[in-house]
């Protein structure tokens, strides 16, 4: 054979062997493309400054990193479904992911609420140590796991405020009567001390608000709390946050189609919720003081602490109302005991550490 008819007769067969290598080769792109397209449900309404944008960047990044192999869409409070149905709807599949915190679900899983906050308990930065390093995560994940949901956080609020009233509150005979929208053990604990718990999304509190039909209300701080307008509803901003020191918001993912991803894509949704968990209290902390001052100087709120008394039969109520619920049953009591442990730990290592810091500086 000459060497040209040979080379002719070569690439004739590399070309015809490319062009059977070329859908094969376009079947695996086509795997490795794969998109999920995934609902986010959340509790907040729509775009609301931090919690709502918090969840919105959690979608952003899980889109970005994984080059839109994952694609979330975010609903929010009442857009697919109500604030408070959020935990159901991606227990049963109807969203893939939600977005809210753990003390809503407790007419559902009433230990849950540790996963949250606990009055008088851990701050933010304490929270999140207890969840990635002291066993939280662990116990969360195996609370959610009857559901068909994994839990991460994604979020915190850091210490908020006590809340805004219509009323001025000199004593402990002050709650009496009183009708308050907090939740989860914070209002448990204002029940015992004679007043009325509400548990109202965060779409109504305005409104209710400023028609009377609730005489205050808690909602997060400063930033939160002035771009919702609350200071157009009530007269009296009080602190400091005793029901929530430090709430962790949480991504909830529906196990179905988290199993679904392949290990580079689960990876990539729990560091996104990480990335979140930090960048909203980081958030907080920098824009919550700004907001104070524009409340106060602007708005001419009038900032008040809570009275000592107050805050002394609060703090009793408190740990009644956290031992009562440890006490229900063996999972509430196992939370408990890992929560109250890494709490009394954190606690001595901050007493000479931050608390001593925050001191003298």
């Amino acid at each position: 054979m000459k060497r040209r008819e040979f080379i002719k007769q070569a690439s004739a067969g590399a070309i015809a062997s490319s062009a059977a290598v070329a859908p094969a080769i376009a079947s695996a792109n086509k795997k490795a493309d794969t998109e999920f397209k995934w609902k986010m449900v959340t509790t907040w309404p729509k775009n609301f400054p931090v919690l709502g944008t918090g969840a919105n960047q959690l979608a952003k990044l899980i889109t970005e990193m994984t080059d839109e192999r994952i694609s979330v869409k975010v609903y929010g409070a009442g857009e697919l479904i109500p604030a408070f149905e959020v935990f159901d709807a991606v227990s049963r599949g109807t969203a893939e992911m939600g977005h809210g915190s753990a003390y809503y679900w407790k007419g559902k899983i009433e230990e849950a609420q540790f996963f949250s906050t606990v009055p008088f308990g851990m701050n933010g930065q304490e929270m999140s140590s207890w969840l990635y390093f002291g066993g939280g995560m662990e116990l969360w994940r195996e609370t959610y796991e009857p559901f068909g949901i994994i839990p991460a956080a994604a979020g915190n609020t850091n210490v908020q405020m006590a809340g805004w009233f219509n009323k001025e509150i000199n004593s402990i005979a002050d709650i009496k009567g009183l009708k308050m929208r907090i939740p989860g053990l914070g209002g448990e604990v204002l029940k015992r001390a004679g007043g009325t718990p509400v548990n109202l999304p965060g779409g109504e509190l305005f409104t209710s608000l400023k028609t009377g039909a609730i005489d205050a209300t808690e909602w997060v701080g400063p930033y939160n709390d002035l771009a919702f307008g609350l200071y157009k509803a009530a007269k009296y901003y009080y602190y400091p946050g005793w029901h929530e020191p430090g709430t962790t918001l949480e991504a909830i993912i529906n196990k179905q189609a988290f199993d679904a991803l392949p290990k580079d894509l689960k990876a990539i949704v729990e560091n996104a919720c990480k990335t979140v968990n930090q960048e909203m209290s980081l958030e907080f902390t920098a824009k919550n003081n700004t907001a104070l001052d524009t409340l106060v100087n602007k708005h001419n709120v009038d900032l008040r602490k809570l009275p000592d008394d107050v805050l002394a039969t609060f703090k009793t109520l408190s740990h009644e109302v956290v031992s009562e619920l440890a006490a229900k049953n063996k999972a509430a009591q196992k939370i408990y005991d890992s929560y109250n442990k890494f709490y009394k730990q954190v606690s001595a290592w901050h007493d000479i550490s931050e608390k001593i810091y925050f001191n003298v500086r």
